[in-house]
C-alpha cells in the first residue's frame, strides 16, 4: 500500500457475477477521470457473498478487462470479514465505529484520504458515479 502513499483511495470488494458488477463501469469512469489528480480505485475480489466471484486471479482480471475496460488495479481475491480477513479490511474496518461493522455484500466502498485516514464508508447500494461519492471524491483531492 506505500506505492499509494499521498493518493485518495477508493478501495472496494468486488465480483463478477453480482447484480453490482455493472458498478465496474462507474469504478472505471472515476479512474479515467480523477486518475490523473491522484486518485486511486483499488479492487479487491471476494467469493465472500453467494460465491459470485468463483474464477481465479486471470479469469478475474480478463473479465474485469474484457467486459468494462477496467484499468484501475485488482488484487488477489481476499476475505474481508472476520479473523481471517486480508488486513486491509482489517485496517479500514478498524479505523473507528463508523467503519467497524461488517461488509453485507459486493462492492462496498471506503474513502481513504490523502493522508493515509478512512474519510467514508458507502454501501455497496451507493452507486460510484453517485453525487456523494462524486463530491467526497473532489473535496478530497482538492486537499493537499
Amino acid at each position: 500500500m506505500c506505492d499509494y502513499r499521498g493518493k485518495v483511495m477508493l478501495i472496494v470488494n468486488v465480483a463478477s457475477f453480482c447484480g453490482n458488477t455493472p458498478q465496474y463501469e462507474g469504478l472505471q469512469n472515476l479512474y479515467k477521470t480523477y486518475g490523473t489528480q491522484g486518485l486511486e480505485v483499488l479492487g479487491f475480489p471476494t467469493n465472500e457473498f453467494g460465491e459470485q466471484e468463483p474464477g481465479t486471479s486471470q479469469e478475474i482480471k480478463d473479465f474485469c478487462e474484457n467486459t468494462y475496460k477496467v484499468e484501475f488495479p485488482m488484487f488477489e481475491k481476499v476475505l474481508v470479514n472476520g479473523t481471517n480477513a486480508h488486513p486491509i479490511y482489517k485496517w479500514l474496518k478498524g479505523q473507528g465505529p463508523a467503519f467497524s461493522a461488517d461488509i453485507e455484500w459486493n462492492f462496498a466502498k471506503f474513502l481513504v484520504g490523502r493522508n493515509g485516514k478512512v474519510v467514508k464508508r458507502y454501501l455497496d447500494s451507493v452507486q460510484p458515479e453517485s453525487t456523494e461519492v462524486v463530491d467526497d471524491i473532489k473535496a478530497e483531492l482538492a486537499k493537499r
